[in-house]
């Protein structure tokens, strides 16, 4: 069983940056997963952000963060990360970090789901 703790979210004002992280820890930790991240708004259903390889050498975004959010991942310390800028009212929800084949993640039906962490952006 893979575990995936995400963490960093906060408030934030309009043009403000986060970093979120997620550590993923368990037995079955399969090193060669892709890891992605997603963003439920409130009244929305979860979206799909961005995906990483599991070498960190290939990535893919939704078009609505393209451009102000980045992912990257650590093996060495089995973490993924996700770099917001240029925050809008609007990216405001739950981020949820994600396990599993490049396609399951990109399809929304991972092997694993993180807690998710509140990220709150104000005008």
């Amino acid at each position: 069983q893979v575990s995936l703790e995400e963490s960093g979210g906060g408030s934030v004002q309009a043009g403000g940056s986060l970093r979120l992280s997620c550590v993923a820890s368990g037995a079955a930790l399969d090193s060669s997963a892709a890891m992605g991240w997603f963003r439920q708004s409130p009244g929305k259903e979860r979206e799909f952000l961005a995906v990483i390889n599991w070498r960190g050498t290939s990535t893919f975004y939704a078009d609505s963060v393209k451009g102000r959010f980045t992912i990257a991942r650590a093996n060495a310390n089995d973490t993924t990360y996700l770099y917001l800028d240029s925050l809008k009212p609007e990216d405001t929800g739950v981020y949820y970090c994600a396990r599993g084949s490049g396609p399951d993640v990109l399809a929304g039906t991972p092997r694993s789901w993180g807690q998710g962490t509140q990220v709150t952006v104000s005008s």
